[in-house]
C-alpha cells in the first residue's frame, strides 16, 4: 500500500534548518516519506544548506536523493531544476510544490512590493513547476502533481494576511482547472490543504505577527483554534500527499484533501444551551 518504488519526486521547499529537530518541515517530511516508500527524491530549494539537511536524512535511511538551489520564481531556474533531474532520471513521476511565505497585511496596509513577492512566490511557482513538468508527464502519459495550499484560502484564520490567502485559494481553483485539463493525459492533479501546524515554519512567523514577545502564547491560541485542541504536523499533511499521490489514489484528479483538524467545519465557540 501507498508504495512509490522506482518513482521519481520531484519537490520543492524541502529544506529542514536543523538535523537534529523533532519538528519538521512540510517540505523535509514529504521527501522523507516518499523515499521511506521507495521514491527517489530530487529536491530544489533557496537554501542549499537546509536542502542538504534533507538529502542527509534520506540518505542516512538508504534512501535516494539530490537537490539543488533553486529560485522557484524564476522560470529559468525552474527549467535547470527539471532538466536536471530529467539527466539523472529521466522521468518525472511526481511533482510536488511546497513553497509558500505569509505576510502580514491587508489592501490598505500591504505594499505593492510585498503583494507582488506574495503573488510571485505562492502561486508563480506553482505555475512554473508546472508549466515545465506538465508536458514531460504528458509525453509519458502518466504522472501525479499535488501541490500544498493553506486553509487561508478558505476562510480567515484570525490574522491579516490577504496575499497569502488570494495566492493560496488561486492554487486550489488552478490544480482543479489544470486536473481536468490534463484528465484524458494520464495526469492527476490534487492539492492538500493544510490548517494550523506546528511547524519550524510557524515559529518563524511568530516574528512577523507577534509583537513584544508572546510566542508562547500565539502558539497556545493556534491550539485553541482548532476543534481537535491541538495543532498537525508536518507528517499529516505529509501522508495526505503520499496518498494522493499513489496508485490507491489512480481515481483521484481535481481534488483536495482538507488537513485541518475540523477548524474550516467549525463555525467559532460552541452554544451553551
Amino acid at each position: 500500500m501507498l508504495r512509490l518504488d522506482g518513482r521519481v519526486v520531484l519537490i520543492t521547499g524541502l529544506g529542514q534548518q536543523d538535523g537534529k529537530s523533532n519538528v519538521w518541515g512540510i517540505g523535509a517530511a514529504i521527501a522523507v516519506l516518499f523515499a521511506r516508500q521507495g521514491g527517489k527524491v530530487f529536491g530544489g530549494n533557496r537554501s542549499f544548506a537546509s536542502a542538504m539537511v534533507t538529502k542527509n536524512r534520506i540518505e542516512k535511511e538508504g534512501g535516494v536523493c539530490d537537490v539543488m538551489e533553486t529560485d522557484v520564481t524564476s522560470s529559468a531556474s525552474v527549467k535547470t531544476l527539471v532538466d536536471a533531474c530529467m539527466k539523472k532520471h529521466g522521468r518525472i513521476d511526481i511533482l510536488v510544490n511546497n513553497v509558500g511565505r505569509s505576510e502580514p497585511g491587508c489592501p490598505a496596509t500591504m505594499s505593492e512590493e510585498v503583494w507582488d513577492s506574495q503573488v510571485e512566490l505562492n502561486l508563480k511557482s506553482v505555475y512554473l513547476l508546472c508549466h515545465h513538468v506538465l508536458p514531460i508527464m504528458e509525453a509519458q502519459g502518466s504522472g501525479a502533481v499535488v501541490s500544498i495550499a493553506s486553509i487561508a484560502g478558505m476562510r480567515y484564520i484570525g490574522k491579516p494576511q490577504v496575499g497569502y490567502s488570494a495566492t493560496k485559494a488561486a492554487i486550489m481553483q488552478f490544480m482543479k482547472a489544470t486536473a481536468v485539463i490534463y484528465a484524458e493525459k494520464g495526469v492527476r492533479l490534487n492539492t492538500v490543504v493544510p490548517g494550523l501546524m506546528d511547524t519550524p515554519y510557524t515559529k518563524g512567523m511568530v516574528a512577523r505577527y507577534v509583537k513584544d514577545g508572546g510566542s508562547e502564547e500565539f502558539m497556545k491560541m493556534r491550539n485553541q483554534q482548532v476543534p481537535m485542541a491541538r495543532m498537525g504536523d508536518a507528517w499529516d499533511v505529509a501522508n495526505a500527499a503520499l496518498f494522493l499521490c499513489s496508485d490507491e489514489a489512480k481515481y483521484i484528479t481535481g481534488q483536495k484533501i482538507v488537513v485541518d483538524g475540523g477548524i474550516t467545519s467549525f463555525t467559532g465557540k460552541p452554544l451553551k444551551l
